[in-house]
């Protein structure tokens, strides 16, 4: 299910449109009904909703971005469930994601990039200070706006069954561009995960590119853990070689030679422009840095030639010390041996699993070509061809079916042919007078309509609501070259009331008349107004009101005593041949009316009541008649005071 503009969530909040379609969730601005704020609003897939794993992130999410009070953290405001949609509120931020930012304006200036990142790394230390990792930390969840300020988001992606490693499918939590090596390798994030992950922010803004590219997530990972970051002062000289070493200490392959904490990466940071620091030597490891190589046989035989010389050495050493057989150093040896092969073989039988096992092709069909391949590329698989299709079931731009299909098996990274609906060739069209217009709207456009609308005034439709279509009901109407049309309610016009102040009693009614307005008067004796003539009115000049609300003004008068008395006049429908609208039209005769004055034009559509107000001087009777339609079908002319 997918949020159309205008749709409200929680009694509250009412779309406005999509901000974008995430893995576990879709994203839409809204607004928020209550507080009078615009708002973003998550809400979980359809998808996923049913998948407990899921539904305990999406959680786990909002519970730990509730915990965290940092400006430069998204806020979360509310979390609900509304008819089993869950949802997550969120501060707004308008303007675009960091990847966006690098790649529209890099190269970056060197001050405003460590400007950026010490943002970055502010949010991040509060979290971490709440005993939060945020386990996904790219460019993709770092909001900037038009000032350069930053906000995280997406905080709180929780660990996953297989503890945040490749899980059963072979996909990556998190982006695998910015996954540390021990995340790769399967062990659980800790915070200096999340430094790894904020260093290859950095070379990213310093280079425009990430460090490691592949074809498949596994191929990437393994970078990850192979091969030494570039040096970003190849892309650009200028950089301060302090600055690159940020890069260098955050990016360690071993988590302990990493910054201790993200301030201790803040404070080099800080200073890492600064001429103090010319001359600093590049940083290395001081220690092994752990690496997963995948060795040649030729290296292999080498290194255990290089260990049984080794050992040989230890062991003529040690005999002439001691007269006691070096049989079981021997022994160790050859174990030493045997063990380095079982890790080879393990090792090549793990990248032979990773490379060439067989998985399920998932259930996609009713998904858009963007949300299957996000799908597919969780099961380790890639979208092939894609072909278009007319259907009468599926919606536009949705998936038919697959090939090979559901709960068949395909080596990891092969691909999965799609067929999309195109929509229906031919509809019988239906008739929506009455409907509302973003659901019939949504509907036919699914179907591959294209659909129009032309906004109207109207004193009997909500707003919202189709008055007319452009097709009658029962025409074959094709998708190809037709436009459907519908003519749509905006409700009540608003009528904004002139100061009539002064003005003769014949120009407020003629005002009165042509806006569909019922007019009261009253007299009041004046010495400086003329008889007939405004005093007071309400509403007061400015004010606003809707066909068939009452607009009352205070008449002066010469001493002659009036009163004014209400009549109500109930007004039958005429439905005869099927009509749908009456026209009728009131003529009244009191102190300020003849019979020959219009007093009053409406359209109904069932029997109404409307209050006609008569002002009549002492002794003058009053009098009215009702035309429907051109005819005469009601009167009277004993009215009284």
């Amino acid at each position: 299910m997918s949020m159309n503009p205008g749709d409200i969530i929680g009694h509250r909040y009412r779309i406005i449109c999509s901000l974008g379609e995430g893995g576990m969730a879709n994203v839409y601005l809204a607004h928020d009904l209550v507080l009078d704020r615009d708002v973003s609003v998550k809400l979980l897939r359809l998808d996923l909703r049913d998948d407990p794993d899921t539904k305990r992130r999406f959680h786990r999410e909002a519970l730990a971005a509730t915990q965290l009070n940092d400006p430069h953290i998204v806020g979360v405001y509310d979390v609900g469930e509304d008819n089993g949609m869950q949802y997550m509120v969120m501060q707004y931020v308008q303007g675009t994601d960091l990847k966006a930012f690098i790649k529209q304006h890099y190269p970056i200036p060197l001050p405003q990039v460590v400007d950026i990142m010490e943002q970055v790394l502010s949010a991040v230390e509060a979290a971490h200070n709440r005993g939060i990792i945020h386990r996904d930390l790219k460019p993709q969840n770092i909001l900037i706006d038009a000032n350069k300020n930053i906000k995280i988001t997406d905080f709180g992606i929780a660990v996953a069954t297989s503890q945040n490693s490749l899980t059963q499918t072979n996909t990556l939590m998190g982006s695998v561009h910015y996954l540390s090596p021990e995340q790769a390798r399967g062990s659980i994030a800790t915070k200096q995960s999340d430094i790894y992950s904020l260093g290859i922010i950095l070379y990213e803004m310093l280079t425009g590119t990430v460090p490691f590219e592949g074809e498949t997530a596994v191929s990437i990972a393994l970078k990850h853990f192979r091969e030494d970051i570039p040096s970003v002062r190849t892309v650009n000289s200028r950089i301060p070689q302090p600055l690159e070493n940020v890069v260098l200490r955050a990016t360690a392959k071993n988590p302990h030679e990493r910054y201790a904490s993200v301030q201790e990466m803040a404070a080099d940071l800080a200073t890492s422009l600064d001429s103090a620091r010319d001359g600093e030597p590049k940083w290395h490891a001081e220690c092994d840095d752990g690496k997963t190589k995948v060795l040649s046989t030729a290296e292999i035989a080498k290194q255990i030639r290089a260990a049984d010389a080794s050992q040989e050495e230890q062991d003529q050493e040690e005999e002439s010390e001691s007269t006691q057989p070096a049989k079981g150093k021997r022994h160790a040896r050859y174990w030493t041996a045997g063990i380095a092969a079982v890790a080879v073989v393990g090792l090549a039988v793990a990248s032979w699993w990773f490379m060439f096992r067989q998985v399920i092709v998932p259930d996609v069909e009713g998904q858009t070509p963007i949300q299957a391949e996000r799908t597919l590329n969780r099961q380790g698989l890639r979208v092939g061809n894609i072909t278009r299709v007319t259907n009468q079931q599926v919606d536009k731009n949705h998936v038919i079916s697959t090939t090979p299909g559901i709960s068949s098996k395909k080596r990891v990274n092969s691909t999965v042919d799609l067929t999309v609906s195109t929509g229906v060739k031919n509809m019988t069209m239906a008739d929506y007078v009455g409907d509302s217009y973003d659901e019939v709207a949504s509907s036919l456009r699914a179907k591959g309509f294209t659909v129009r609308k032309q906004e109207l005034h109207s004193d009997t439709v909500d707003p919202g609501m189709i008055i007319k279509q452009n097709y009658s009901k029962g025409k074959v109407v094709a998708t190809s070259g037709n436009v459907i049309n519908f003519q749509v309610s905006s409700g009540k016009e608003n009528i904004k009331i002139p100061n009539f102040r002064n003005q003769d009693i014949s120009v407020v009614q003629k005002f009165a008349n042509e806006h569909k307005l019922q007019l009261t008067t009253q007299e009041k004796k004046s010495k400086t107004v003329a008889t007939n003539h405004v005093i007071s009115q309400t509403p007061k000049a400015g004010g606003v009101l809707n066909h068939g609300d009452t607009l009352t003004v205070t008449l002066a008068n010469s001493g002659n005593q009036t009163k004014t008395t209400n009549i109500q006049i109930n007004i039958p429908f005429d439905g005869n041949g099927g009509q749908r609208e009456n026209r009728v039209q009131i003529y009244i005769r009191d102190a300020n009316h003849n019979l020959t004055m219009e007093y009053q034009d409406i359209t109904i559509n069932q029997e109404t009541t409307i209050n006609v107000p008569f002002t009549l001087r002492n002794g003058q009777m009053g009098a009215y008649r009702v035309v429907r339609n051109g005819r005469t079908i009601m009167s009277a002319t004993n009215i009284t005071g």
